[in-house]
């Protein structure tokens, strides 16, 4: 199979795709663009449907023996089932199924907001302040679920999942942007130091190009109308 990853730099979907990339061992050609630039519209897939209607925004892209695939936890759920090693979602069905219910309320609620905190404040003034407010609760709300989901284990659905490499993805860049978030959080600090530490993020992020790639970010899913 050849599969080729056109990502950006390791924060948001890019580092979501890449750490489980590595997790699973799957061989692909890295591609790097850049996605703030808009880059992602020049490749030989980008009018394709999927690709061009992603709702992710401006998120990596996984072609595997010719099939463009987008959006980081569907792209992380094929990988799961294409690659090798420690399953990265539950094979109990109910476990499973609050795995994907976790990673589609990061997808809804927490991406949409850290992308545009994210876009607003690198650069400073990039986007205009009216979901501010809205979008730093939405980071303390994700930051509060977390609190209470590790309470008593090391990951958040038991073992070292997507929900894990989705969650830190769009919230390692919120520390600085949103610090009264993280206050008082002793849990969640430890899980994020531990997500970071893991062989599959830590590889991810040796890739980066700039000092603080949780500083890079792009376009994200769109901030949906209904709160």
């Amino acid at each position: 199979m050849r599969t080729t990853l056109y990502h950006g730099e390791p924060n948001g979907p890019s580092l979501t795709v890449l750490a489980t990339l590595f997790a699973k061992e799957v061989p692909a050609e890295l591609v790097r663009i850049d996605l703030a630039r808009g880059e992602r519209h020049a490749l030989p897939c980008a009018r394709e449907p999927l690709v061009a209607m992603s709702i992710e925004g401006e998120g990596p892209v996984l072609v595997a023996d010719g099939e463009a695939m987008t959006d980081s936890v569907f792209i992380a759920c094929y990988l799961d089932d294409v690659g090798r090693g420690p399953a990265l979602r539950p094979a109990d069905p109910y476990e499973r199924w609050q795995t994907m219910t976790w990673c589609r309320q990061t997808i809804e609620r927490t991406a949409p907001a850290a992308a545009y905190l994210g876009c607003r404040a690198h650069p400073p003034g990039a986007a205009a302040a009216d979901h501010l407010g809205d979008s730093r609760t939405k980071i303390r709300q994700a930051v509060d679920r977390i609190e209470k989901q590790i309470d008593g284990r090391q990951w958040l659905m038991g073992t070292f999942s997507i929900a894990d490499l989705e969650s830190y993805a769009w919230l390692a860049g919120m520390v600085p942007l949103v610090p009264e978030a993280f206050a008082a959080r002793p849990r969640t600090a430890s899980w994020l130091a531990r997500v970071k530490a893991s062989p599959a993020v830590a590889r991810a992020l040796s890739l980066a190009r700039t000092p603080d790639p949780a500083a890079s970010w792009s376009v994200g899913p769109e901030i949906n109308r209904w709160g």
